[in-house]
């Protein structure tokens, strides 16, 4: 059994090391590279990931024929994420992916659902309504099943706001799938090669919320009597007794 001492082993270390090594694990982290090095490899990352979402929806027959937009605009910015910032929480496949089609998911429900009223004329009107709604819904969805990804807001905005898209309908969602699953598949070859992508796979991502700081104009401990007390940056404990008193004073 697996403790502290002894972790369990990582279920992908039982596999060949030069297969792991494109689905990002490492056995011991890689080397810090230097930013030119970095920056090189982002603008590779990003130029073959949008080239080949092109290619795909601009010379197939399958989906020119069927009005598919040669690329879904929150694309570009999902390019920043996980070709730029590979470490970002937001730039995992679980967010990718599940940020997406979530978004995707739910301008399409919600749009169908404003496109009930009589007329074309008339959802017009209310087209601001459902994009609101569609990203504002989709963002929270997202929170609650730890799939935060920003461009995916743009997704679902999308799927309300934009003519092409929404005439596309449930057929916006297999679209989004696939453009997704394109972006992740040149990640993984891209950044591996030199990088590490992705950190992790499902696990949640966490926010880790940053204290406020006197220095930076943030709230300061306060006396019983409601006057500003010691902080931290004014006074240094010099004693044990002190810390006491300065670890029990009321906030």
């Amino acid at each position: 059994m697996a403790d502290a001492h002894h972790p369990r082993p990582h279920r992908l270390s039982r596999l060949p090391a030069w297969f792991t090594r494109w689905l990002g694990y490492r056995a011991s982290p890689p080397p810090k590279l230097p930013d030119w090095l970095i920056w090189l490899w982002t603008w590779i990352a990003a130029f073959c990931g949008i080239s080949v979402i092109q290619a795909v929806f601009t010379y197939s027959h399958y989906f020119v024929e069927r009005g598919a937009p040669t690329i879904v605009a929150s694309y570009g910015a999902s390019a920043v994420l996980i070709y730029g910032a590979v470490d970002a929480p937001l730039a995992q496949p679980r967010a990718l992916m599940g940020g997406h089609f979530i978004g995707a998911l739910t301008g399409v429900i919600i749009t169908k659902l404003v496109h009930l009223v009589p007329t074309e004329e008339r959802y017009l009107e209310l087209q601001w309504l459902a994009g609101s709604l569609a990203c504002a819904t989709a963002i929270v969805i997202m929170q609650i099943t730890s799939t935060t990804h920003p461009p995916a807001g743009a997704t679902a905005l999308l799927a309300a706001v934009n003519a092409d898209v929404r005439h596309l309908g449930w057929y916006y969602l297999p679209i989004i799938l696939l453009t997704s699953t394109l972006a992740l598949a040149v990640a993984l070859v891209m950044n591996n090669i030199q990088r590490r992508y992705p950190v992790f796979w499902f696990q949640p991502a966490v926010s880790i919320p940053a204290k406020p700081s006197p220095d930076l104009g943030g709230p300061e401990p306060k006396d019983a009597d409601g006057t500003k007390g010691i902080g931290p940056s004014s006074v240094s404990v010099s004693s044990s007794e002190d810390v006491a008193k300065v670890g029990t004073s009321p906030v």
